[in-house]
């Protein structure tokens, strides 16, 4: 049983990784329709992704849920794409508070497919299913600094641009909920089974 401090470092890294772009790609697209001023929102569908990608942990680590890997890497850059089509399509301003419910379900549910990509290894890792808490808590709280960090960084450089240079929200939203979906569908494309 490795301790609480390996699972943080896991899940930093795992969330982290630069390699493992699809993570980052999906906070990019999830972060494009909102400002700073709006980081509470951000705050919560980050969580709620980070809960869903627990959910399905816990699934897999007690044998509960099982999805072949090929149709995860599917899955994965279709949960991209459909945000960044959300992000476009969903933005009407008159019913932001259902908006904002439908957010949250979509993060909680995406973040739940984000988790099987490394739901196998997880299992593999902590081999004693009864032995779950520690490592499910250190690598949920890993993946949720991991996140806050990068989200901060994006939140960042749009504020850059929204603020300093005067891109218009509309812009950058179609700019980078385009190269998002962009970026997935290429990969959809490459992982089709």
């Amino acid at each position: 049983m490795h301790p609480f401090e390996f699972y943080l470092k896991l899940g930093f890294e795992h969330i982290a990784d630069v390699a493992a772009y699809d993570h980052i790609l999906f906070l990019v697209a999830l972060c494009a329709v909102y400002r700073i001023e709006e980081w509470k929102k951000i705050l919560i569908l980050v969580t709620a992704f980070t809960i869903g990608h627990s959910i399905t942990l816990v699934l897999v680590s007690l044998e509960l849920f099982s999805i072949p890997s090929n149709i995860i890497k599917f899955l994965i850059p279709l949960t991209i794409f459909a945000t960044a089509v959300h992000n476009v399509l969903g933005a009407d301003q008159a019913v932001k508070s259902i908006k904002m419910k439908r957010n949250y379900a979509m993060a909680l549910f995406f973040g739940m497919i984000h988790g099987m990509d490394f739901s196998n290894y997880f299992k593999a890792l902590i081999m004693d299913p009864s032995d779950i808490v520690v490592p499910l808590l250190g690598f949920n709280v890993g993946i949720e600094l991991g996140q806050l960090l990068i989200v901060f960084f994006i939140v960042g450089i749009a504020f850059l641009f929204l603020h300093l240079m005067k891109v218009k929200h509309r812009e950058w939203n179609l700019f980078i909920s385009g190269a998002a979906a962009g970026m997935s569908l290429i990969s959809m494309l490459e992982n089709a089974f």
